[in-house]
């Protein structure tokens, strides 16, 4: 009961404490910059009839495509470990060379270049 009461208090002493210092260290006096709202990228001040840019939609779907190789691919480790690895990796395989050859078409079709 002792550790658990010493415990206690530690942790509602460094609460106070890391408050405090957040208090005392945090900036009073934030600009027009931080006060404004930000909307994904787009002026939140001006028309919102304006054209925006599908370029930053794109990056946004690949990120998460790529995103979600990775979370496809992460039980590889515990895959191989299986009684036909091979067929894990076979498709493992097969993933990863259709997310590059979509990678290097949008790349060649120039949907990666921010220049317009």
């Amino acid at each position: 009961m002792n550790m658990i009461m010493f415990m206690l208090i530690m942790s509602l002493t460094l609460s106070i404490i890391l408050t405090a210092v957040n208090f005392w260290l945090a900036q009073m006096n934030p600009d027009s910059e931080k006060l404004s709202p930000y909307e994904c990228g787009f002026d939140p001040l001006g028309s919102a009839r304006l054209p925006f840019s599908i370029r930053f939609f794109l990056v946004a779907i690949l990120f998460l495509l790529f995103d979600l190789e990775i979370a496809l691919l992460l039980p590889l480790p515990w895959a191989i470990q299986l009684q036909t690895p091979m067929t894990t990796l076979t498709w493992a395989s097969i993933l990863i060379l259709l997310l590059t050859m979509g990678l290097v078409y949008e790349w060649a079709q120039g949907g990666l270049e921010w220049a317009e």
